[in-house]
């Protein structure tokens, strides 16, 4: 087994697991309850691990996530209507509601 992925946020992990297994690889999850150790070990000790069985596909499934989570941070993008800039994640403009640009 080789560590794939790692993050103090455990909801991006769980997001990578999905990631990962929806494309077929195997994998494990780790530390899934050291966050009670926390002050008796390190912080970084305790974070959730996403470990993939098959060493051979290590890469692959690393390349995966990789794009995965790029194509999740894209650009920020301007606003037609107003000139606000917005996260990648929203489809309507915080400041004044209208449409993402296509």
């Amino acid at each position: 087994m080789k560590l794939l992925y790692t993050h103090p946020n455990r909801i991006l992990v769980e997001n990578a697991r999905n990631i990962v297994e929806n494309a077929g690889f195997n994998v494990k999850l780790q530390n899934e309850f050291a966050a009670g150790a926390m002050g008796e070990l390190a912080p970084i000790s305790a974070w959730l691990e996403l470990w993939i069985v098959h060493d051979r596909q290590h890469d692959a499934a690393k390349a995966l996530l990789q794009s995965a989570f790029e194509a999740e941070d894209g650009a920020e993008w301007r606003c037609p209507r107003c000139g606000e800039n917005n996260s990648p994640a929203f489809e309507y403009c915080w400041q004044c509601q209208s449409n993402r640009p296509e």
